[in-house]
């Protein structure tokens, strides 16, 4: 039943995901509202680390983790099945049809509405993924100092690291994440 379930779940956020692998963030957190004992929040964060830094589209990686994380080998297979059947699905249906209708001003005008949405989605998530990465929630209203709400060494990684990726761009992105896993056992970020 759980291997169903997950292949359903993930089927959904397959197919509503526009946008891309981290469109699926808000639904993965609704996912996490609504049935709590897969995952939380926080595991999305540690999903998105992962999913980010393995090859393949961070959709199906994190589809992998989830499944992976709930049902062992064969939830992530149906998980990763699930988010992934939706768009071949769609994608095979629609491919000639779009070529017919790519400059009818109805279809182009959807695309066009398309994207901020897919954009505002991307950008909540990047929100809750700032929130849980770089500040310590819930924040104790007693004590409320700024030092003790941001997690500083996880703002100042982050600072460090944007900018140095942003004057060097040679480096592969795996180096980035590299440095910044070797920089997390050294400053013992634990999350805490």
């Amino acid at each position: 039943m759980i291997y169903l379930q997950l292949f359903y779940e993930f089927a959904k956020i397959g197919l509503f995901a526009i946008g891309g692998g981290l469109a699926t963030l808000p639904f993965l957190y609704d996912l996490s509202a609504r049935i709590p004992a897969w995952f939380g929040p926080e595991q999305i964060t540690d999903m998105i680390a992962i999913s980010e830094s393995t090859p393949g589209p961070i959709a199906i990686n994190m589809a992998t983790y989830s499944g992976f994380t709930v049902g062992g080998f064969f939830g992530a297979i149906c998980a990763t099945v699930g988010v992934a059947l939706p768009s071949v699905i769609i994608t095979a249906l629609i491919a000639r049809a779009l070529k017919q209708f790519k400059e009818n001003r109805l279809v182009t005008s959807a695309f066009n509405g398309i994207r901020p949405a897919a954009m505002g989605m991307i950008a909540a998530a990047g929100w809750t993924v700032f929130r849980y990465t770089l500040l310590r929630l819930p924040i104790n209203a007693e004590t409320g100092h700024f030092l003790d709400v941001v997690n500083a060494p996880a703002l100042l990684l982050t600072a460090v690291i944007f900018i140095l990726a942003s004057i060097f761009k040679k480096p592969h992105p795996a180096v980035w994440l590299a440095i910044a896993a070797i920089a997390g056992v050294i400053l013992r970020m634990d999350g805490a």
